[in-house]
Order: structure tokens, then sequence, then C-alpha cells
């Protein structure tokens, strides 16, 4: 804050919420001072915040957590500019915070962050998060073994994605990091294509794409299996996303532009004449939310630091045919990266 030149900020996105704080409740927001700190939120939470948070004082409202934490900033003798994270506050919000102001402060007391001053911090996880984050990885591979001997011809991709997130809770995740993708036969020409009544085919991909949360933190992880017996052709492009997904892994370590980590995968493909066929980035961070930075992309200039979890996923995708995708979660270390997600990657053949 002080770098940034903020005397307070006002934090309102939940996974930020409770990286700060420990609160895992649905409605909150933080404001923090050079000198205090204080979570606010409603009556529905008294217990559960006086349990978890220890970080901060907690406040009970009736009203809005966030205008009362806006309210709170403005009357502290100290602070004359609280700033916000732009990304994650609408236009609506804004203007029911500053209303909440008074008319002196209405246009000089909120400020917009250059940056988010908590979402830098999440990138980098500490050896408690990387912990829970490895266990969380390691019951997405125990899923997907469990899950190739149940998967056969004539059943439905929704029965797939059901049983896989029956077992992830039996395993002990609090729940999916987001809808499963079951895709298969044509439909795995879907990057997203997310489970549907489809039954699977004979012969044909099925592309899995799942992940479960485990103490608040996400895993991710993708592998494409074959029913039946695949042509040539087929074998051909699974070898080509593994060896570019093998790439990317092997380009992962501290120092190295999140660009370069892309263009390791995709120049495999490009030498395989499959580069149009690979329709999105490489990868991208995950933790508290399956979605953070870093992002693995053409052109991105952001260096990976040891801590950072990242994803690595390249696929081909062929409209109406079928579509390849191999992702690992990695955790870069100071001499590479570390695969949290060692289920086989091989071409599967049931």
């Amino acid at each position: 804050m002080t770098r940034a030149g903020f005397p307070a900020i006002l934090v309102t996105h939940l996974p930020d919420v409770r990286y700060l704080s420990g609160f895992t409740g649905s409605s909150a927001a933080v404001a923090i001072t050079r000198r205090s700190a204080r979570l606010f939120t409603d009556g529905r939470y008294r217990t559960q915040a006086a349990e978890e948070v220890e970080a901060a004082r907690v406040e009970i409202v009736s009203n809005s957590p966030a205008v009362s934490a806006v309210e709170w900033l403005a009357a502290e003798p100290s602070v004359l500019l609280a700033g916000f994270d732009p990304a994650q506050t609408t236009v609506a919000e804004l203007m029911r915070w500053k209303r909440a102001l008074p008319a002196r402060l209405r246009r000089t007391f909120l400020a917009a962050l250059p940056a988010s001053l908590v979402e830098g911090l999440r990138t980098i996880k500490d050896e408690d998060e990387l912990a829970v984050m490895t266990e969380a990885a390691l019951i997405g591979c125990k899923l997907f073994d469990h899950i190739v001997t149940a998967i056969r011809p004539g059943i439905r991709e929704i029965d797939v994605a059901a049983e896989l997130e029956h077992q992830a809770r039996l395993m002990g995740a609090e729940g999916m990091s987001f809808e499963t993708i079951a895709a298969s036969g044509a439909r795995s020409a879907l990057p997203h294509g997310r489970a549907t009544d489809m039954p699977l085919p004979r012969r044909g991909f099925l592309t899995l794409d799942f992940g479960v949360i485990l103490k608040g933190y996400c895993s991710d992880m993708t592998r494409t299996v074959f029913l039946g017996r695949p042509k040539a052709e087929e074998r051909r492009a699974y070898g080509a996303v593994l060896e570019a997904q093998q790439a990317a892994v092997a380009a992962v370590g501290s120092g190295v532009s999140c660009g370069d980590v892309d263009e390791a995968a995709r120049a495999v493909l490009r030498r395989e004449g499959l580069a149009e066929a690979f329709s999105h980035s490489t990868g991208h961070g995950v933790g508290l939310e399956i979605h953070e930075p870093p992002r693995i992309g053409s052109g991105q200039t952001t260096r990976l630091q040891p801590g950072m979890v990242v994803t690595i996923e390249p696929g081909v995708y062929f409209e109406g045919r079928f579509g390849i995708r191999i992702e690992d979660m990695v955790a870069v270390t100071r001499t590479g990266g570390q695969v949290l997600t060692p289920a086989p990657k091989a071409l599967i053949e049931l």
C-alpha cells in the first residue's frame, strides 16, 4: 500500500477477502489502513467470522459490508484516500459507495488501484498453500485412475461427469473447481464441451477436464482417452499434443517468460502442421480461483517465479471430427517446474 501511494484500501473480491483474513463466507469486505484492518459482514456469519478471522477485527453490520467499510475508512482521520480494485468493482457498486460518503469526499476519496495489490500476493503460493494444492491435484489423479475403469461405450457423458463428482466428494473434496468437461466423439472438438446426455461412442476420443476444491484451493487437469482403436491420423495427432505438452512443461522455470513457455508448445504443433488447430492459450495460474494470473499465452511477458502454480494444456481441435487436450498443474520451483498431476499421459485405449 505504501509503495502504491495509498494509505488505505477496500477489498471486496471474496477470494481476496479469504486470502487476507481466512473468512470463507459469501458476504464480506475488508478495509485496511496502515494501522489496522477490519472485516465487515452480516449477522448470518457472526459465529463463522469469529472462528475464522484472526487478521482483522470483525464488524457485524446490517447494511452492505462494502458500504460499511467505506464509511469506516472515511471516518478514519489519517485516511484521505482509499484504493479499490477496478477489475472487481462494477460501476453501480462504485456509485453506491460514493453516495455513502460525505459530499466533500465523493470526488476524491475513492481511487482505482493501478493494479490489484492482493492478486499479486496470491500469485506466489507459500509452503502451506502448495501442500494443499498438491493434495487437491493428487485427488484429481485418483479420480482419473478410477474413471478409466468405469468408461464404456453407451454410458452418457453426464454419467461420467456424475461419477467423477461423486467420487470427488467421497475422497474429501469440497466441490468441483468448475463444471466437469466430458466431451466424446465429435464433441471432443469443443474445447469447453460440457457433459451432455450423449452416449459415449464405440470408437472415438473422450476428453475429461476436471478439478476439485480442497480447503478453498483448486486443482485442474485434463486427460484424453480413446474408446476403441485409433486411426493413424488420430494417433499422430495425440502424439503431437503430448510432445507439445511435455515441451512446455520442460520450459517452465524461474525467470522464464510466459510467452516462451507458450511458444515451446506451439513450436511443436507448428512443426507437425497442427498450429492452426491450437485455438487457445497454453495455460493459466491456479489457486483460490480456477483462473488466476499469470496467463501462459503468446506474447505474455510476465516471468514465472518460484511459488507460482500454472496449468500447461495445449490441444488441437478439428470441428466435427475430434479434439485432444492434455493438461497438468505445474508448480514453479527455483530449478524448474514440479508436475503436481502425475496421472498417465500416454494414450489410453479402452
